[in-house]
């Protein structure tokens, strides 16, 4: 998180000399206080999710309940997501604001078991604060593209400009840097997110069906709502961007294969 700001500043500073830096450390700051209220609110409107209970969704709603007992964890609010993909993921600044959301694809792919060691996946994601971790992540990250991109606003030389080669290595170069770090964050989280998940459910043979399912079915059905905004990838339980070759070089995921198999590990 450190890495994202001083990235952050550096760019304005770049763009922008010192009154640049200044501009684009108190936006840091701004989106930091943003991102601790307001990210899980912005993220499920994003995603159209609809929050669900007892009475609306039940079986999932009580499986949702049973696990986060489990966990020892309060009651997350839970939400379904009406798009074809198969993913989920969770949400919240701590276990007592969390959210957790499901698509209507994985619930449809999945058997009750593989969806229980999933939601048990994103509970300990929960239960490791990574959620808040994640979201604060992602909207930097994402700031940072659009600063390097609106970088010519942020000129200290209003009569010469940034260099055009420099504002387009900024451009290219700064949401690189963002992506890598993100990938340094989220790829160690979702490791420990599924031990943990296979702790609370029980299960890990189950998360690790329920990962190849996810795995086959992702990467051939799109999510637009990933795609318009690819820096909340990191937060799915699977990458859910279908590009691959570079971009699928900057998956926030680690190997689906590697990840199924330190579960099955478990299991023996």
């Amino acid at each position: 998180m450190a890495g994202i700001v001083v990235l952050f500043g550096s760019v304005g500073a770049a763009l922008g000399g010192a009154g640049g830096m200044m501009i684009a450390l108190l936006l840091a700051a701004a989106m930091n206080v943003y991102a601790y209220w307001f990210s899980d609110k912005a993220v499920l409107k994003m995603y159209n999710a609809r929050e669900v209970d007892a009475s609306t969704a039940p079986e999932f709603y009580n499986m949702v309940k049973e696990l986060a007992q489990n966990a020892q964890l309060p009651m997350p609010k839970v939400y379904i997501i009406d798009e074809d993909q198969p993913n989920a993921f969770a949400t919240g600044r701590d276990p007592e604001h969390a959210a957790v959301a499901a698509t209507t694809g994985i619930m449809r792919i999945l058997t009750q078991r593989e969806l229980r060691g999933v939601m048990a996946h994103e509970l300990a994601h929960v239960k490791h604060r990574d959620t808040l971790i994640s979201t604060i992540s992602a909207t930097i990250a994402g700031a940072i593209s659009s600063i390097a991109q609106f970088g010519m606003l942020f000129s200290h030389d209003r009569e010469r400009g940034v260099h055009p080669a420099v504002a387009i290595l900024i451009m290219i170069v700064a949401p690189i840097a963002a992506m890598l770090i993100q990938m340094a964050i989220s790829r160690a989280r979702e490791f420990e997110a599924d031990r943990g998940g296979a702790e609370i459910s029980g299960d890990p043979t189950a998360l690790a069906a329920a990962l190849k399912k996810i795995h086959n079915y992702a990467h051939q059905i799109p999510l637009q709502t990933a795609e318009q905004h690819p820096e909340t990838a990191q937060m799915m339980i699977i990458n859910p961007l279908s590009g691959e070759g570079i971009k699928g070089l900057f998956s926030t995921h680690p190997n689906t294969e590697e990840r199924i198999s330190r579960l099955m590990a478990m299991a023996v």
